[in-house]
């Protein structure tokens, strides 16, 4: 049975979209989002036509902290489908409701046949990804290198685990990657802040399925600047950027009535509403 869940994230894998080495990777307990997505993962994964996989996703559950997930179990945002799931293996929500499923569950090492590149500290503390200098090369000038060409040499798989575990900078380059798998990973990443998800939305080189995932999450549209971010990114669905003109104050909808960066009707519409709410 597969949990009520639905994110982007899940819904790649739920429709077939997904690569083995990257299903290989989540049942692994590699691929670590946050609690919800990780057990929805790996309740879909359990019945995966690839029996390596099954197997692989069985094992990981079975190396949850049995409180751990007893208690996440007991959250009231938890799924009656998910709650089903681990009944039907005698395991029922228990103990206190953990207080947050920002976290993942479980968080295993990556593949032993692809390895991330080691991280390396940046003189800020964050990490980066760090590659091996080409034979000749100078080490010093290796390290130099930009922090997209590295994660350029990775792959998919790579650079999805980058997205989840890697630096608020790293993130900021995955966002924007072609592969909606890697730039669908980062909004699933437990480290990704509510200052980040503001800087994406105000981004117009990212895709408009990032822009319409973030203005689908209530929990980021409460936060002012994020709707605010996206009514003026050009890439931002209409629809979504109409619903969402309400919520701005009289200030910014003069300001958007004047901006030629969005769609004229956006900037009719918040003319209408300073005329209308006077």
């Amino acid at each position: 049975m597969e949990p009520g869940l639905r994110t982007p994230l899940l819904d790649f894998f739920r429709r077939g979209e997904v690569d083995r080495d990257i299903r290989l990777q989540a049942a692994r307990g590699a691929l670590a989002p946050r609690a919800h997505e990780q057990l929805g993962l790996l309740i879909l994964l359990v019945s995966d036509p690839d029996p390596e996989i099954a197997q692989a996703a069985e094992a990981t559950l079975s190396a949850i902290p049995r409180g751990s997930l007893t208690s996440f179990l007991n959250r009231p945002d938890v799924t009656t489908e998910m709650r089903e799931f681990f009944r039907a293996r005698g395991i029922e929500p228990e103990g206190p409701a953990a207080a947050t499923a920002e976290e993942p569950l479980i968080d295993l090492a990556p593949l032993p046949d692809e390895p991330l590149p080691e991280l390396a500290p940046l003189p800020d503390g964050s990490a980066e990804a760090e590659l091996p200098p080409l034979p000749g090369e100078d080490p010093e000038e290796a390290r130099k290198q930009s922090v997209t060409q590295r994660l350029a040499a990775m792959t998919v798989a790579q650079r999805m685990n980058v997205a989840m575990k890697g630096s608020r900078e790293e993130r900021a380059i995955l966002v924007r990657d072609p592969n909606k798998l890697v730039s669908t990973s980062v909004l699933s990443s437990p480290k990704l802040t509510e200052s980040e998800v503001e800087a994406i939305a105000k981004m117009a080189n990212v895709s408009e399925e990032i822009l319409r995932i973030i203005g689908n999450n209530r929990a980021w549209v409460k936060n002012y600047n994020v709707a605010l971010g996206l009514v003026r990114n050009p890439k931002t669905p209409v629809a979504m950027s109409m619903n969402l003109l309400a919520r701005l104050t009289e200030k910014d909808l003069r300001q958007l009535s004047t901006n030629r960066n969005v769609p004229e009707v956006l900037r009719v519409t918040a003319r209408k509403k300073i005329v209308i709410d006077r």
